[in-house]
């Protein structure tokens, strides 16, 4: 994009934008926001306002300088901003995420290494706050040993999307100003104004609808970046009495430390209550340098606090990897006071070196701002550190991973080992599959991706196999264990030539009634399939006919409208076949084996715990002669226990699912049952 060179309009000010001048107050003002973020992470297990303040100074001083420019005729180069801006701070997040990549490979099990890696290109490329987003991570959680090391790059993802929309408004509105003979600063005032009202509505109205999405959405902070700029475009305009501003800075000082101590951030942020953090920093910023004893400023322009502003960057880079790691390796939930300090120490020592000699030198360097070419290499080189060790590592653990399913047969029987002809072997020396690196994401795998509903909270799966016009015609409904079953009927439709449509939500059992556990969006999407179903006419219906362990005092049971829903499916020509629950297990699976490298069977489970003696679907199969009842419990539960490893494959992903692996091993099993019961051939 060529430079732009603003010009001055009749009625213009002179002056709008002050002197470039260093005020030491901000430097340490974001000290002090820096030492919210990590006292509170660490010692209090809250969020406590100190990122708004963050968002809001940056926006501050973007703008100053924006306006600045264009006060002294100084053309605009856009791609030039840009890459001179992202090579002064990819650099120390390089490091950061380089460094997490190293701790996560020696402290975190393998089951949170590729959600690390995952994570890394999103902090890396400014879109871990899209990422959680999607993943509706809980960052208010007091427990954060089971939170992503690099969680909190969130902020500066949008940070990031900001500092490439907003120079993008600046231009805009010179060429605006230009072109219409228009006064530059008042029409950055009604931009803005419109930006912050927009975003504060559409912050308040997101946040109480779906606040664990609201605090990650950029649309919903846009208005604490507008509140710091509207404020660098007033400002100079402002006269305060020296009187005023000791009291706004004091006030500012106070309500900004107390904000995470009073508020419920948990419930309100980022809503109109994160007004609170911004406005008081707001007023500090407005306050600016009293030249009074009495003005909080001179506490915040001390030498300590304006020295450690240079390395806020980097503090808040470190402190929330080192939490995290030492919480998932002490198997602790929270830091204590003594462990606490250390982790401050250590990040603040890992702070200081990573500005002295990665951050600072960098920002110094000549050579890239000859041009653009440099510039742009020297940013590439950087992102290049993290990308070869985020690349490499993931296809060195998918390679791994191929390898011991490719050589599964008779050293992972799986199910074979329980199902009655197969003589099997433990062998300790074989290792378990899936990998511990690879089970998380085993679920059953279709063509194409399945397709969801508008919000990643309803856990909505539509699949298809991708067969038109198959020789039969499969739907499966139901919740989450429902979705397992397509792991066996995948490869018996692509065997046979069936069609196979999977819609499923989780946490949603097929029934027509509300419960404890069953919400009125579970039955409203139950309608709506069960319409679709009956359009479909397909030439049966798989779901799931018992729930185990969902009532501490039943331990399995049929849901009430369970038969009335499979009724309207039988009333309608449409065959049903019900599978009985699978187990779940005490605990998560995963987790308890690579706890128990050597002793599997401390992480399975009791049958009697599970399943009732005689299976519920009894009381009600007369009710349904059009439905048939399947029960594979033997290939989980083979006597009293319910193992974790069944010829040596890991059997549940998690606390309830089965893994996809293991219902691979059962497809025999399972088509020949299935079978049997539809009559097919």
């Amino acid at each position: 994009m060529r430079p732009i060179a603003p010009r001055r309009t009749r009625g213009e000010p002179q002056n709008p934008a002050p002197k470039s001048t260093f005020r030491p107050e901000i430097q340490g003002l974001r000290s002090v926001a820096v030492l919210m973020v990590v006292t509170y992470h660490i010692w209090f297990g809250r969020v406590s306002g100190g990122v708004d303040v963050f968002l809001l100074v940056s926006a501050f001083l973007m703008t100053l300088q924006f306006t600045r420019r264009h006060a002294n005729g100084q053309a605009t180069a856009l791609i030039k901003h840009y890459l001179h801006h992202f090579r002064r701070l990819v650099p120390a997040a390089v490091i950061v995420i380089v460094g997490t990549l190293a701790a996560t490979y020696l402290f975190l099990p393998g089951t949170r290494w590729v959600d690390t890696i995952q994570q890394g290109w999103a902090s890396l490329f400014y879109g871990e706050n899209f990422l959680l987003q999607s993943l509706a991570v809980n960052y208010y959680a007091s427990d954060h040993s089971a939170a992503s090391p690099l969680q909190h790059f969130w902020s500066l993802s949008i940070q990031g999307q900001v500092f490439i929309v907003w120079p993008l408004i600046f231009v805009g509105a010179g060429l605006l100003a230009r072109r219409f003979k228009l006064s530059y600063v008042p029409l950055l005032r009604y931009i803005f104004g419109a930006i912050f009202l927009a975003s504060l509505i559409y912050s308040v109205e997101f946040t109480a609808v779906n606040q664990s999405q609201a605090y990650f959405s950029t649309l919903a902070r846009l208005w604490e970046f507008a509140l710091g700029t509207l404020l660098a475009l007033y400002l100079p305009s402002l006269k305060l009495p020296k009187t005023l501003q000791i009291v706004l800075s004091w006030v500012g000082i106070i309500a900004m430390l107390s904000c995470g101590l009073i508020l419920n951030v948990e419930t309100a942020f980022p809503g109109w209550v994160a007004l609170w953090p911004t406005l008081a920093a707001a007023c500090i910023l407005a306050a600016g340098n009293t030249g009074s004893r009495f003005g909080a400023d001179r506490i915040l322009s001390s030498k300590p606090l304006v020295r450690m502003g240079s390395n806020s960057y980097a503090l808040y880079l470190w402190h929330w990897p080192i939490l995290v790691i030492y919480l998932a390796w002490s198997n602790k939930t929270h830091a204590g006071w003594l462990s606490g300090s250390v982790i401050i120490i250590a990040a603040f020592v890992l702070a200081v070196l990573t500005t002295r000699f990665v951050e600072k030198p960098w920002r110094e360097w000549r050579w890239p701002e000859v041009n653009r070419r440099r510039s742009a290499i020297a940013l590439v080189a950087a992102a290049t550190v993290a990308i070869v060790p985020l690349a490499g590592w993931r296809f060195q653990i998918d390679q791994s991973n191929q390898a011991l399913l490719a050589n599964m047969d008779a050293r992972n029987p799986g199910a074979a080992a329980v199902g009655g002809a197969f003589v099997y072997t433990p062998d300790p020396g074989i290792p378990l599959v899936p990998a511990m690196t690879a089970i998380d994401a085993d679920w059953p795998v279709f063509p194409k991706a399945c397709t969801g509903g508008s919000d990643p909270n309803d856990f909505v799966n539509r699949c298809t196999n991708g067969i038109k016009n198959g020789t039969k015609s499969v739907v499966v409904i139901g919740n989450s264990h429902a979705h397992v079953l397509n792991t066996p009927l995948l490869t018996m439709a692509q065997k046979n030539n069936w069609s196979l449509t999977s819609i499923t939500k989780g946490y949603c059992p097929l029934t027509e009634n509300t419960s404890d556990d069953v919400t009125q969006s579970c039955v409203d999407f139950n309608t709506a399939t069960l319409a679709e179903v009956l359009k479909m006419k397909p030439d049966v219906v798989v779901t799931t006919s018992t729930r185990t362990n969902v009532d501490p005092n039943v331990t399995e049971r049929v849901d009430p409208g369970f038969v009335s829903e499979v009724k309207t499916l039988n009333d309608a020509g449409i065959e049903v076949v019900a599978l009985r629950d699978t187990p779940r297990p005490a605990q998560p699976v995963p987790a308890c084996l690579e706890k128990n490298r050597t002793a599997y069977v401390a992480c399975g489970s009791q049958r009697d715990q599970i399943y009732a003696q005689d299976s519920p679907t009894a009381a009600v199969a007369a009710q349904l002669p059009d439905t048939k009842f399947l029960d594979l419990t033997k290939y989980f539960c083979p006597d009293a226990n319910c193992p974790a490893v069944i010829g040596n494959v890991i059997v549940y992903k998690d606390d309830n699912h089965v893994s996809a692996t293991y219902m691979k091993t059962l497809e025999p099993y399972f088509e020949k049952a299935f079978m049997a019961a539809t009559g097919w051939s």
